[in-house]
């Protein structure tokens, strides 16, 4: 593989994850390793699984967490040290795709360790790929990408009040 380019799927719109996996799908069967790490999640979404099963390392939170503006300061504290710890946890392996969800959230947060964040991205092997998704991109992950792609919400169920389904928004 040629030298590695970071890839933003970012905006207000459907798709920013589901982007993100579907690349490790195909990078896993073309046979490259991938790594996945969900930030601000709960790690239930159904594609980690299958993910798992074709050899993608995942890390991810844990069942139950809440949205971070519902966290009292030592969930957030607990969180953010989670999440720095699965990301230290993912440099560690080797892999040719990494995938940071949710980045641009956890970085405008504060949920992640942000100066390990930017070396995650700015200072990564040559050959390896990195993938951020989120709503509001930093300024310096919007300058590093070398791939930007904006998802704008033109129509969406949940305007109508209709809820997440399974297999479709999670």
């Amino acid at each position: 593989m040629d030298k590695g380019r970071v890839h933003l799927y970012w905006g207000e719109g459907k798709g920013k994850t589901t982007a993100a996996m579907g690349l490790a799908l195909r990078a896993l069967g073309q046979g490259l390793s991938v790594t996945v790490v969900q930030f601000l999640k709960s790690g239930e979404s159904g594609e980690l699984e299958p993910l798992r099963r074709l050899g993608a390392a995942v890390f991810s939170g844990k069942a139950g967490t809440k949205f971070a503006a519902q966290m009292t300061p030592a969930e957030r504290a607990a969180a953010k040290a989670r999440h720095g710890e699965n990301l230290r946890l993912a440099l560690e392996r080797p892999c040719d795709l990494l995938i940071l969800d949710e980045a641009c959230a956890a970085w405008r947060l504060d949920m992640v360790d942000g100066a390990l964040l930017r070396r995650a991205v700015l200072e990564r092997p040559e050959c390896r790929e990195v993938v951020l998704t989120g709503r509001e991109p930093a300024d310096w992950m919007l300058a590093a990408a070398d791939y930007s792609t904006e998802m704008r919400c033109c129509r969406h169920p949940f305007r109508q009040g209709l809820h997440a389904r399974r297999g479709v928004e999670f």
